[in-house]
């Protein structure tokens, strides 16, 4: 983002983006949280000559309407680092300590893990979308391509022409979260590939450059995360995952969850070791160790039943031999 900030704080805001950028870190959606800030302060300083910072943070943070205790926690985060930054380099602004609420650092919410029929279901349900009719063919490549390789769906949105090698079946993900990889994909998903692009090409009126988003929105740019969220968050109620209203059900991001105990599900039935792939799965969904991979392995019945038989062959039949 190049715009500037407009409250009081914009140097100090400017000054915070800059010193954290100059670290190393990205930033990107913390830039949000920050922005966000920047235009209450701007509103209630033109309302109250008078203002105090630590006020005015949590005026703020009171006003969050329909925001998860767990969202307002990460984005309580990041304003709390801006305070300690003010309070090294303006430390006339911070006469007061701000009284931070208690708030949870950890979501209670359980992952669901669609099962094959799911995955049809939705699919079939793509193929039903219309105005204008590439749109079936827009979300059936971008279904496919979030439950076969387990892909942020931010990630699979930026994906340029230029990052999609169909020819050696590879995505390249640009730097997200500290790392950059190659993604390999199956053959199968290649051959939808091709045929999500010739639906592209006749869509878009002729070869993409390189630089072009690879999912075409209708306005041939790109599929924004808002936009692709909702229709498949639509096609979650449509199938009878989700109710009409409320939070329950599964989400788009949940075809990730659901790629990694798939995965595992099928180590599982090969009898591999678990202890050697898995550092193959964390590195494939662009997790820096371990502790990034363990949020996926959600526990499904099938998966438990499938521990419980190899822990059995290996343990209670070795007693008996």
């Amino acid at each position: 983002m190049t715009r500037r900030f407009e409250s009081p704080l914009a140097s100090a805001l400017e000054g915070f983006l800059e010193f954290k950028r100059r670290r190393g870190y990205r930033y990107n959606r913390s830039e949000f949280t920050l922005r966000n800030f920047d235009r209450f302060v701007a509103a209630r300083a033109k309302q109250d000559a008078s203002w105090q910072l630590d006020e005015i943070i949590l005026a703020w943070l009171s006003n969050r309407p329909g925001r998860r205790a767990v969202s307002v926690s990460q984005e309580m985060a990041v304003i709390r680092q801006f305070w300690s930054y003010v309070r090294r380099t303006h430390p006339t602004r911070c006469r007061r300590e701000v009284r931070w609420p208690r708030l949870p650092t950890k979501t209670s919410f359980v992952p669901y893990v669609l099962t094959g029929g799911d995955v049809r279901a939705l699919l079939r349900l793509a193929s039903g979308l219309e105005r204008p009719q590439f749109r079936s063919t827009l979300y059936r490549a971008l279904l496919l391509v979030l439950y076969c390789t387990g892909l942020r769906i931010g990630e699979a949105l930026r994906l340029r022409m230029a990052d999609v090698d169909l020819r050696r079946r590879l995505f390249f993900i640009e730097e997200f979260k500290g790392r950059a990889r190659w993604v390999p994909f199956h053959r199968s998903l290649g051959r939808e590939l091709e045929q999500y692009l010739r639906a592209r090409r006749v869509f878009a009126g002729g070869e993409p450059a390189g630089a072009d988003p690879f999912f075409l929105a209708t306005d041939r740019g790109f599929l924004s995360p808002k936009a692709a969220g909702y229709t498949i968050s639509r096609m979650f109620r449509m199938a009878g995952l989700k109710p009409e209203v409320g939070r329950i059900g599964p989400r788009p991001y949940d075809l990730r969850h659901t790629f990694a105990v798939h995965r595992l599900t099928r180590w599982y039935r090969q009898r591999v070791d678990l202890h050697a792939r898995l550092p193959w799965l964390s590195a494939y969904l662009g997790h820096v160790n371990l502790l990034g991979t363990e949020t996926y392995l959600t526990a499904t019945p099938e998966l438990l039943a499938l521990a419980g038989r190899r822990f059995h062959r290996r343990f209670v039949g070795a007693r008996r031999r």
